[in-house]
């Protein structure tokens, strides 16, 4: 399909986003259609979700789904996180009820289509969100979660790698740990391995 331009305002993205009948993503003037996932992308993100409501819900804590749009201020791009967490009032986008601007934790799942972008490009943009403390990543494919912490005193980020069914994601900013067994429940890997019998 030929497109007649590629590249759209803020404004224009928010009003077909509006009438659009699958969503999608806004990064440097671009509209990128969301791919969908996989059975193993969906159960872990409905794990996420679940879990981080349980372990939250003590707390002034909200979580959120994919359904909600987050605003990147800084560079005016609009994104779709897996899950996101807010602790004290939300700040929704001025006018809005579907776009928030102060999480204090995104978590994207990866898959084979949107590794390199959530790693990369998304990182990017999310270290602009000044309330933003740990951005997680957590693979579909394999027993691999990453997460990149902002050091509240330089600013600089660091990253810690979990790839053991025992290990624990310990998330600072929510206080609360979450061991990949739950975050990976109902998934097994080894199914799509095939075994050669002579």
């Amino acid at each position: 399909m030929i497109q007649d331009k590629t590249k759209y305002s803020p404004e224009e993205y928010l009003a077909r986003e509006e009438k659009a009948e699958y969503k999608s993503e806004y990064y440097d003037g671009e509209i990128r259609m969301m791919a969908s996932g996989t059975e193993e992308h969906s159960i872990i993100k409905g794990n996420l979700v679940a879990v981080l409501n349980v372990e939250t819900q003590p707390k002034p804590c909200r979580v959120y789904d994919s359904d909600m749009r987050l605003l990147v201020s800084a560079r005016g791009s609009y994104t779709y996180p897996d899950a996101m967490v807010i602790c004290g009032k939300t700040v929704f986008q001025e006018g809005r009820k579907d776009v928030i601007t102060n999480p204090l934790v995104v978590v994207e799942v990866l898959s084979a289509s949107t590794r390199e972008y959530d790693c990369i490009e998304k990182f990017r943009l999310y270290k602009e969100i000044d309330s933003l403390r740990e951005y997680v990543l957590v693979d579909s494919e394999r027993m691999v979660v990453s997460i990149l912490r902002r050091e509240m005193d330089t600013g600089k980020w660091t990253i810690e790698i979990l790839n053991e069914v025992n290990d624990v994601l310990g998330l600072e900013t929510l206080q609360i740990e979450i061991p990949l067994s739950r975050i990976y429940a109902k998934i097994d890997f080894q199914t799509n391995v095939e075994t050669v019998t002579e």
